[in-house]
């Protein structure tokens, strides 16, 4: 089944429990989180965590892009991320199994993401432990951008490789996802869609987020 995960950086945080309750229809709920530093970019942190944590029982999937992530997972978790995802690249190589590790020691769903430049590659030594692949669709840091077609060929790799170790572990895009690159990515593979604008934007966000379900083929996990 297709899972979709509205991203809250296009909400309207002057009524963000009700924007909340708008999208409530959805899987999860995409909590950006950016540091200026990873990203040229900077977005909210704990306090809106734990607000948004009292405001919903939805599964919230907090996407690090931040530098030095180890730093900061566990206090992700107990803030009230359900899922976190951090970058391959924003972290020593010789940190990223045990930030997986305290990730999944707190009880909590661990994921590892990639930019669009960063080969497969760089996730294997790692995909047979993690519970979710994010494979950006744009470069990190802003929404609203283009979708990046060459990022198809990524997110099938990724799709071959979890079914051929046969691992339980979801795989994510993130990035210009509507309905039309929403399709290539499912046909590509993934099966947890991010779509941030696209849905924010929708005159009846109930009905679009059906709509990008629906793209999905029956026999996906």
């Amino acid at each position: 089944m297709v899972k979709i995960a509205p991203s809250i950086l296009s909400a309207d945080f002057a009524k963000l429990g009700e924007e909340i309750v708008s999208i409530e229809s959805a899987d999860y709920v995409h909590f950006d989180v950016m540091d200026g530093m990873f990203v040229p970019n900077i977005s909210f942190g704990f306090p809106v965590l734990e607000a948004v944590r009292e405001m919903t029982d939805m599964v919230l999937d907090v996407h690090l892009m931040i530098d030095k992530p180890s730093q900061y997972v566990e206090r992700f978790a107990k803030a009230g991320g359900d899922i976190i995802t951090f970058h391959v690249e924003a972290e020593e190589s010789s940190k990223v199994r045990t930030t997986i590790e305290g990730i999944q020691g707190s009880g909590k769903k661990a994921g590892l993401s990639i930019k669009p430049n960063t080969p497969v590659d760089a996730l294997l030594p790692y995909i047979d432990m993690i519970d979710l692949v994010l494979v950006m669709t744009v470069e990190p840091g802003y929404g609203g951008q283009a979708f990046i077609e060459d990022s198809i060929p990524k997110i099938m790799e990724v799709r071959k490789v979890i079914n051929d170790r046969n691992l339980n572990c979801e795989l994510e895009v993130d990035g210009g996802i509507n309905i039309e690159t929403a399709k290539l990515c499912v046909d590509a593979g993934a099966n947890v869609l991010v779509a941030g604008s696209d849905i924010f934007h929708a005159e009846n966000r109930k009905k679009h987020i059906a709509e990008l379900r629906n793209v999905g083929k029956d026999d996906l996990v």
